[in-house]
Protein backbone atom coordinates (compact mmCIF):
# COMPACT_ATOMS: atom_id res chain seq x y z
CA UNK A 1 0.00 0.00 0.00
CA UNK A 2 1.27 3.17 -0.71
CA UNK A 3 0.21 6.83 0.17
CA UNK A 4 -0.54 9.63 -2.18
CA UNK A 5 -0.96 13.30 -0.73
CA UNK A 6 -2.07 16.11 -2.81
CA UNK A 7 -1.56 19.38 -2.34
CA UNK A 8 -2.76 21.92 -4.76
CA UNK A 9 -1.01 25.40 -4.80
CA UNK A 10 -2.43 27.96 -2.51
CA UNK A 11 -4.64 31.40 -4.47
CA UNK A 12 -2.42 33.41 -6.22
CA UNK A 13 -2.22 37.01 -7.57
CA UNK A 14 -3.31 38.19 -10.85
CA UNK A 15 -3.28 41.64 -10.36
CA UNK A 16 -0.29 42.10 -12.35
CA UNK A 17 -1.16 40.93 -16.52
CA UNK A 18 2.71 41.07 -17.38
CA UNK A 19 3.83 38.64 -15.05
CA UNK A 20 4.42 35.23 -16.75
CA UNK A 21 2.28 32.54 -15.54
CA UNK A 22 5.25 30.33 -13.97
CA UNK A 23 6.32 33.61 -12.11
CA UNK A 24 2.63 34.67 -10.00
CA UNK A 25 3.21 34.73 -6.54
CA UNK A 26 0.93 34.23 -3.83
CA UNK A 27 -2.22 36.64 -2.89
CA UNK A 28 -3.53 37.71 0.85
CA UNK A 29 -5.74 34.72 0.59
CA UNK A 30 -3.58 32.50 -0.64
CA UNK A 31 -0.90 33.40 2.17
CA UNK A 32 -3.76 32.70 4.64
CA UNK A 33 -5.00 29.48 3.09
CA UNK A 34 -1.38 28.08 2.70
CA UNK A 35 -0.83 29.02 6.51
CA UNK A 36 -4.68 27.00 7.46
CA UNK A 37 -3.64 23.86 5.52
CA UNK A 38 0.00 24.10 7.26
CA UNK A 39 -1.38 23.72 10.48
CA UNK A 40 -3.81 21.22 9.72
CA UNK A 41 -1.11 18.77 7.92
CA UNK A 42 0.56 19.11 11.41
CA UNK A 43 -2.31 18.54 13.18
CA UNK A 44 -3.15 15.37 11.16
CA UNK A 45 0.64 14.51 12.40
CA UNK A 46 0.97 13.50 8.35
CA UNK A 47 4.33 12.36 7.41
CA UNK A 48 5.87 12.37 3.69
CA UNK A 49 9.04 10.36 3.01
CA UNK A 50 9.52 12.43 -0.14
CA UNK A 51 8.01 15.99 -1.48
CA UNK A 52 8.03 15.94 -5.00
CA UNK A 53 6.48 19.69 -6.45
CA UNK A 54 6.11 22.15 -9.38
CA UNK A 55 8.95 25.12 -9.20
CA UNK A 56 6.50 27.63 -10.24
CA UNK A 57 6.54 30.51 -7.80
CA UNK A 58 2.96 29.73 -5.86
CA UNK A 59 3.87 26.54 -5.24
CA UNK A 60 7.15 27.08 -3.69
CA UNK A 61 5.49 29.74 -1.87
CA UNK A 62 2.84 27.37 -0.43
CA UNK A 63 5.34 25.14 0.22
CA UNK A 64 7.77 27.82 2.64
CA UNK A 65 4.34 29.19 4.14
CA UNK A 66 2.54 26.02 4.97
CA UNK A 67 6.34 24.57 6.33
CA UNK A 68 6.45 27.39 8.56
CA UNK A 69 2.99 26.57 9.93
CA UNK A 70 3.95 22.66 10.37
CA UNK A 71 6.84 24.11 11.83
CA UNK A 72 9.61 22.49 10.03
CA UNK A 73 11.25 22.12 6.44
CA UNK A 74 11.07 19.57 3.91
CA UNK A 75 13.59 18.64 1.62
CA UNK A 76 12.20 18.90 -1.77
CA UNK A 77 12.64 17.59 -5.32
CA UNK A 78 11.48 20.45 -7.86
CA UNK A 79 10.21 18.79 -10.72
CA UNK A 80 9.12 21.13 -13.76
CA UNK A 81 6.91 18.16 -15.61
CA UNK A 82 4.17 18.79 -12.83
CA UNK A 83 4.11 22.38 -13.61
CA UNK A 84 0.56 22.41 -15.00
CA UNK A 85 0.86 18.64 -16.54
CA UNK A 86 -2.09 16.58 -16.78
CA UNK A 87 -2.94 13.34 -15.35
CA UNK A 88 -1.16 10.75 -17.65
CA UNK A 89 2.21 12.96 -17.14
CA UNK A 90 1.91 12.75 -13.55
CA UNK A 91 0.65 9.12 -13.74
CA UNK A 92 4.45 8.71 -15.74
CA UNK A 93 6.26 10.42 -13.13
CA UNK A 94 4.93 8.42 -10.18
CA UNK A 95 5.68 5.47 -12.04
CA UNK A 96 9.15 6.77 -11.88
CA UNK A 97 9.72 7.48 -8.69
CA UNK A 98 13.16 5.77 -7.01
CA UNK A 99 13.27 4.24 -3.75
CA UNK A 100 9.21 3.28 -3.53
CA UNK A 101 8.85 5.66 -0.60
CA UNK A 102 5.77 4.41 1.35
CA UNK A 103 4.36 8.11 1.46
CA UNK A 104 4.53 10.83 -1.25
CA UNK A 105 3.12 14.18 -1.27
CA UNK A 106 3.07 15.72 -4.59
CA UNK A 107 2.61 19.52 -4.70
CA UNK A 108 1.34 21.33 -7.72
CA UNK A 109 -1.66 22.52 -10.36
CA UNK A 110 -5.09 22.11 -11.28
CA UNK A 111 -6.87 20.58 -13.73
CA UNK A 112 -3.59 18.01 -13.47
CA UNK A 113 -4.21 17.24 -9.50
CA UNK A 114 -8.03 17.05 -9.71
CA UNK A 115 -7.63 14.95 -12.76
CA UNK A 116 -4.97 12.63 -11.46
CA UNK A 117 -8.05 12.44 -8.34
CA UNK A 118 -10.62 11.10 -11.40
CA UNK A 119 -8.64 8.93 -12.67
CA UNK A 120 -7.18 6.59 -9.39
CA UNK A 121 -10.39 6.79 -7.52
CA UNK A 122 -13.39 4.42 -9.34
CA UNK A 123 -16.38 6.54 -10.24
CA UNK A 124 -18.49 4.12 -8.59
CA UNK A 125 -20.45 5.85 -5.98
CA UNK A 126 -18.82 5.06 -2.83
CA UNK A 127 -16.16 7.58 -2.36
CA UNK A 128 -18.47 10.75 -1.27
CA UNK A 129 -15.11 12.56 -1.37
CA UNK A 130 -14.66 11.96 -5.18
CA UNK A 131 -17.83 13.56 -5.59
CA UNK A 132 -17.00 16.59 -3.79
CA UNK A 133 -13.61 16.80 -5.89
CA UNK A 134 -15.87 16.67 -8.91
CA UNK A 135 -17.58 20.04 -7.84
CA UNK A 136 -14.12 21.45 -7.04
CA UNK A 137 -10.92 21.24 -6.17
CA UNK A 138 -10.24 24.45 -4.88
CA UNK A 139 -6.73 25.86 -4.40
CA UNK A 140 -5.06 25.21 -1.17
CA UNK A 141 -6.99 21.59 -0.92
CA UNK A 142 -5.16 19.06 0.94
CA UNK A 143 -6.13 15.39 -0.22
CA UNK A 144 -4.86 11.85 0.52
CA UNK A 145 -5.25 8.75 -1.21
CA UNK A 146 -4.51 5.22 -0.84
CA UNK A 147 -3.29 3.37 -3.50
CA UNK A 148 -3.45 -0.75 -3.58
CA UNK A 149 0.37 -1.05 -4.59
CA UNK A 150 3.40 -2.06 -3.94
CA UNK A 151 5.45 -0.09 -5.81
CA UNK A 152 5.01 3.71 -7.15
CA UNK A 153 5.34 1.79 -10.56
CA UNK A 154 2.52 -0.04 -10.65
CA UNK A 155 0.08 2.55 -10.06
CA UNK A 156 -2.55 2.95 -12.52
CA UNK A 157 -6.07 4.30 -13.13
CA UNK A 158 -8.57 2.93 -10.25
CA UNK A 159 -5.97 1.95 -7.74
CA UNK A 160 -7.22 4.49 -5.19
CA UNK A 161 -9.40 5.37 -2.44
CA UNK A 162 -9.57 8.90 -1.43
CA UNK A 163 -9.69 8.77 2.30
CA UNK A 164 -8.65 12.88 3.31
CA UNK A 165 -10.17 16.11 1.75
CA UNK A 166 -9.52 19.36 3.20
CA UNK A 167 -10.26 22.63 1.58
CA UNK A 168 -9.22 25.56 3.03
CA UNK A 169 -13.08 27.13 3.94
CA UNK A 170 -13.09 23.68 6.11
CA UNK A 171 -10.34 25.21 8.19
CA UNK A 172 -11.55 28.90 8.07
CA UNK A 173 -14.97 29.87 6.27
CA UNK A 174 -13.35 33.27 5.31
CA UNK A 175 -10.86 31.18 2.77
CA UNK A 176 -14.29 30.00 1.01
CA UNK A 177 -15.30 31.35 -2.17
CA UNK A 178 -16.47 34.35 -2.04
CA UNK A 179 -20.52 34.83 -2.04
CA UNK A 180 -22.12 36.91 -5.26
CA UNK A 181 -24.74 39.68 -4.03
Amino acid sequence: MKTLALFRHAKSDWSDARARDFDRPLNARGLRGATAMGHHVREGRWRFDRIIASPAVRVAETIEIASRAWGRTFPVEWDRRIYLASSATLIDLLREIDGDPATLLMVGHNPGLEDLIFDLVPDDGTCPLRAIVEQKFPTATFAVLECAVDRWADIAPGCARLTVLTRPRDLDPTLGPELLD
